[in-house]
């Protein structure tokens, strides 16, 4: 029998009932009841008598204000997207290495580079695949499971998991099993008024809790407001559009280069003369036979299924365009008839468009879930992560469900022999985590008809310098090269599967960019792993920016900014870009660079408003002066 309390008495409930260790698992992401974690944080912080571990994901924070003009774009954003979004006390402690000493708390997956200088972060991160964190996080003797939850006011006995199903229903057999055999493990939810009811596997009753807190937390949801896509994510996403299959299987990354796909499907469904007209203007005949083989270019007549860990914004945005519509049923004999074209859809009440694990995403994509009518929300069914990521368990459905699937995840970097780098620095100091990738790649190869196509942007620049991202060896990697399979740059599509090691190459050094070719071909060379006399072919020896940008300019209406919409103003937007320009062009710290590029800025009279939204129609003193010059400048340099 669940039994209701408030926040502090839920504390006294667990310190009471649980042994002196707490081991505490929490949801990745958005499923943490923030406010409960952080009264148990600093109740158990003033008993050293008491220990507390954490064993979570994703722990969501506000972004860092940073300094200088950062800080002045930022602040003002961050308080009307963010609102009274409760941080989780125990990141600040990570971010300074100054946890209380009886508490921990172990990541297998953090927020990207947001940790990249924690030790205490650095050393308690956990390598495990996202398919294997709940077996891991139950051996290590967890005993207490909070949770934010959804509730539907016509069914108060019924609760739902809503964007974390994933790794808590793959917990709760295992909870079940050793509470049978004596142990206690507690299981506390708080309801948030915001977070959308999902039915379905999501749904488990009021009883699967033992403490409920009696108060909905109201405080604005974490968001990830949408960013905008650039050149260089809009060519990726196209090429990568064109081995999509109709009738086929779509599982999309959190990102610009996955907003950009989501973008050229749209086209492809939407405007596909105009998608026709760029691709032939980007000239695909290099890949134009391994496109025909696994992909397409007319629009979805059958539509897709998505099978993504992550149910992300773009896969809602392709339900909404009609492109994610095919169902798949949760019994063989109906899916079989499902893929011989025998069965009455319209007679079906059980099938489902899109399988996910969790979600996260703009506060408009909560919004949208909250307003879909409970038939249609039906279709999009969370579920346990085990179900997704992994093919063992209900393996002939899977099968029968996964038709012609794309798995389409990023990476950094790619080494020149296939190997992907996604999750960590050469130096050991991980970005983020392994999450699921793997599961995906590995699924892309045992599958029928499946590929696994990483995304990669072929070069970046920092502070002026310009680097290739596809390079002769990396000190770590993600995805070892024997599953290397598809990978997509701006300048194209290299199929690895089965070549050999010169074939493989030779392929990436067709998708990098020309100013690093000669580099890399040289090393190749000195490995004796291209011959001496390895000419590249010349139709890439113009891998080049200015070819993507005269071909952007011939097809404005293809390359939209925001194509999944935007929280920034449109002054905000201005900003955002000029920001974004001075940091790859200029290392903020030398001042000699930054002093020559305000030579250029314009008059402050051509842009009132943006200088009024940084506070710098009046500077005060050279700092806020140089601040303006600097901004005048990328604001030029960017201008639209």
């Amino acid at each position: 029998m669940v039994q209701l309390c408030s926040i502090e008495q839920a504390v006294d409930e667990v310190l009471a009932r649980l042994p002196a260790h707490i081991h505490m698992g929490l949801p990745l992401g958005l499923g943490k009841p923030n406010p409960f974690v952080n009264a148990l944080y600093q109740r158990v912080a003033q008993l050293p008598e008491r220990q507390l571990t954490i064993y979570t994901a994703l722990c969501l924070g506000r972004p860092a204000l940073g300094d200088g003009l950062q800080k002045r774009f930022l602040e003002p954003f961050i308080e009307r997207v963010f609102g009274d979004y409760p941080e989780l006390d125990f990141l600040a402690g990570l971010r300074k290495d100054n946890l209380p000493p009886n508490i921990r708390v172990q990541q297998f997956f953090m927020q990207p580079g947001s940790l990249l200088h924690s030790e205490t972060a650095q050393q308690d991160y956990v390598s495990s695949n996202y398919s294997h964190a709940a077996r891991d996080i139950n051996a290590a003797g967890l005993n207490l499971v909070a949770q934010l939850l959804a509730s539907h006011g016509e069914h108060p006995d019924r609760l739902s998991l809503s964007c974390n199903p994933d790794i808590t229903l793959d917990l709760l057999p295992m909870i079940a099993k050793r509470r049978a055999a004596g142990e206690t493990v507690l299981l506390v939810g708080q309801v948030h008024s915001d977070l959308p009811y999902m039915p379905g596997d999501a749904e488990v009753g009021i009883d699967a809790f033992d403490l409920l807190i009696d108060e909905k937390d109201n405080s604005t949801l974490f968001s990830t407001p949408n960013m905008p896509v650039g050149l260089q994510d809009h060519l990726i996403g196209l090429h990568a559009s064109t081995l999509v299959r109709d009738g086929g299987t779509l599982q999309i990354g959190i990102g610009a280069m996955g907003d950009a796909l989501t973008a050229a499907l749209l086209a492809r469904q939407a405007d596909n003369e105009g998608y026709k007209a760029l691709l032939e203007d980007v000239n695909l005949s290099q890949w134009a036979q391994l496109i025909k083989r696994e992909g397409g270019l007319e629009p979805f007549a059958k539509g897709l299924y998505g099978c993504s860990e992550m149910f992300v914004n773009g896969l809602l945005v392709l339900a909404d365009a009609g492109i994610v519509r095919r169902k798949v049923y949760p019994d063989v004999p109906t899916q079989q008839q499902a893929n011989a074209g025998t069965l009455d859809e319209a007679a079906q009440t059980d099938g489902i468009c899109v399988h996910g694990g969790f979600f996260l995403g703009p506060l408009s994509f909560y919004h949208r879930l909250r307003e879909l009518p409970q038939g249609k929300r039906l279709e999009f069914n969370m579920t346990r992560i085990s179900y997704i990521n992994e093919l063992y368990g209900q393996e002939e459905l899977k099968r029968l469900q996964r038709l012609d699937a794309r798995f389409i995840n990023t990476v950094f970097t790619m080494t020149l022999l296939g190997a992907g780098v996604a999750d960590q620095l050469e130096d050991g100091r991980v970005l983020s985590g392994v999450g699921g990738q793997y599961n995906f790649v590995a699924q892309g190869h045992a599958l029928e008809g499946a590929r696994s196509i990483l995304l990669l942007r072929s070069w970046r620049e920092a502070g002026g310098e310009v680097s290739s991202n596809i390079v002769w060896e990396y000190g770590h990697c993600t995805i070892p090269r024997h599953l290397r399979d598809i990978v997509v740059t701006e300048y194209g599509i290299a199929d690895l599967r089965g070549q050999t090691d010169a074939a493989v190459i030779e392929a990436l050094l067709s998708i990098s960019d020309s100013r690093f070719q000669p580099g890399l071909i040289k090393q190749a060379q000195d490995a004796g792993k291209l011959p001496k006399t390895f000419r590249l072919d010349p139709r890439f020896a113009d891998n080049t920016p200015e070819r993507l940008q005269a071909i952007q300019a011939r097809h404005p209406r293809l390359f939209p900014e925001y194509p999944l919409g935007c929280d920034f103003t449109a002054e905000e937007q201005d900003l955002l870009r000029a920001l974004n320009w001075l940091k790859s062009k200029f290392k903020l710290t030398e001042i000699l660079e930054l002093g020559k590029a305000a030579l250029d800025a314009p008059d402050a009279s051509h842009y009132p408003q943006h200088l009024q939204r940084m506070q710098l129609t009046n500077p005060e003193g050279l700092k806020e002066e140089l601040f303006q010059r600097l901004l005048l400048t990328g604001l030029k340099a960017t201008a639209q």
